[in-house]
């Protein structure tokens, strides 16, 4: 019998990278997932690629209204959950003197109010037992540069899996994180550097990571279905730091 024979999960953000490769985690182990993504386009090839026992839904992650409408649809469907993962997120990096206001807003939205109300709409489709994994970040911990915006909004989010956990933990809803360190997906060709530019970046970054290589999505993905399994059921509001060593060493 796999782990999540039977069960339904949540992705946010599961077109790509982490989030791509944790909903084709969860169906691996017999989940049915639902998982979501702003680009329609992306979501048709992505929904092409993994076949059934998925359900592909349109939802921006900044969005209040989006999740409530998310949450209504699962409603409709008959959806109950056993496990979200709130994955979907941006990282606009920037020295302190350039960061705006609409930077400082796009971040909070998505990384922060889009996820507290999308969970606040989900609570009557939680199971008893269900278990809410957050994608923090160890830039919350690291005091990286130009990253005051996205690490503030992580640590926010961080600190949402304590306050949550004390909140949620009588209805039975786990809460805990999971902070990658750097990671092998497309966010860094997003910077829109130049190639050569942009492998000055990747060296710089993965000299400073003592297993000296990026994590990959399947990594992390292993570790967001620990925390939604059985198998973690003593762990509530934990942070689970998935590094490489960058921010312990």
């Amino acid at each position: 019998m796999k782990r999540f024979d039977g069960k339904n999960v949540l992705v946010t953000g599961g077109t790509s990278g982490i989030g791509l490769a944790t909903a084709s985690a969860f169906a691996s182990e017999g989940a049915r997932v639902v998982f979501t993504g702003r680009d329609q386009s992306a979501l048709d090839k992505t929904a092409s690629q993994l076949g059934q026992n998925f359900i592909a839904v349109r939802s921006d992650a900044g969005s209040v209204a989006d999740g409530i409408d998310l949450a209504k649809l699962l409603q409709e469907r008959g959806v109950m959950l056993d496990a979200v993962f709130i994955n979907a997120g941006v990282a606009r990096l920037a020295p302190f003197e350039a960061v705006d206001e609409e930077t400082w807003d796009a971040t909070f939205n998505t990384n922060l109010k889009g996820p507290y109300f999308l969970l606040k709409a989900l609570l009557p489709r939680l199971n008893t037992g269900a278990a809410i994994v957050l994608n923090g970040s160890i830039n919350a911990h690291i005091g990286m540069a130009n990253t005051s915006v996205y690490a503030a909004s992580k640590a926010a989010l961080i600190s949402l899996a304590k306050t949550l956990s004390s909140e949620l933990l009588s209805s039975g809803v786990r809460v805990n994180v999971v902070s990658a360190g750097p990671v092998k997906t497309h966010l860094l060709d997003r910077m829109g550097l130049p190639a050569e530019q942009l492998s000055e970046v990747e060296a710089g970054i993965q000299a400073q990571i003592p297993l000296k290589r990026f994590g990959t999505p399947e990594e992390i993905a292993s570790a967001v279905l620990y925390l939604a399994s059985i198998e973690s059921a003593y762990i509530v509001g934990t942070e689970l730091v998935a590094d490489g060593g960058m921010s312990q060493l």
